[in-house]
């Protein structure tokens, strides 16, 4: 007959391992209403201002490419949808989260970069350097008493949030409000305006 006391042991290290791993912790968060719960998040403990200053590198999307943004040290934050004529990706320089990369729209990349503002950045893949015009942005950083959470970015596809990071929302329109990694925030965003209620 086996010993009681050591199957008690293993039920509760199975339990623990099940409860610690990340799939359990992907299954285990919330989805949310990104809109609403800054909003919410916003009038509790107020927004901030702050807006993207360090240059990218850029280069024209192919139509139809997806881009996949990975995060170092935590993998895959997003992807997009397939790129359409006049898209770009864009190359964050912050090695601390890898120079991820997005795509952005062509009507939304004439909003939010100048450039180029110099050479060949990549000459063999067509980087080139921008410059973020630094348009104002509220932010709202995900505490730990909010959890990770799950939402729809407005791209329409999942991401993720956790506490440390920031969603961040344009002023000029609600429905632009997304997730930006923590180490990505502080290497590439200057806050303007601290949280205010």
């Amino acid at each position: 007959m086996p010993d009681v006391k050591w199957c008690r042991l293993s039920a509760a290290v199975a339990l623990a391992m099940a409860v610690m791993s990340p799939a359990a912790h992907a299954h285990a968060q919330t989805q949310v209403d990104i809109v609403a719960w800054f909003a919410r998040a916003a009038a509790e403990r107020g927004a901030g201002l702050a807006r993207k200053t360090k240059p990218v590198d850029a280069r024209p999307a192919r139509p139809g490419e997806i881009v996949v943004t990975m995060i170092k040290g935590e993998g895959k934050e997003t992807q997009s949808p397939q790129a359409a004529a006049g898209d770009w990706v864009v190359r964050n320089r912050c090695p601390e989260t890898g120079n991820e990369e997005i795509l952005v729209r062509a009507a939304t990349f004439a909003q939010r970069y100048d450039g180029p503002i110099g050479g060949p950045s990549g000459a063999a893949e067509g980087w080139l350097p921008w410059r973020p015009r630094g348009n104002p942005m509220r932010f709202v950083t995900v505490s730990d008493g909010d959890g990770a959470f799950r939402f729809t970015a407005p791209w329409g596809e999942p991401m993720v949030a956790r506490p440390g990071d920031m969603i961040v929302q344009n002023p000029d329109s609600a429905k632009d409000t997304y997730r930006i990694a923590r180490a990505a925030f502080a290497c590439t965003y200057e806050v303007t305006s601290e949280p205010t209620r």
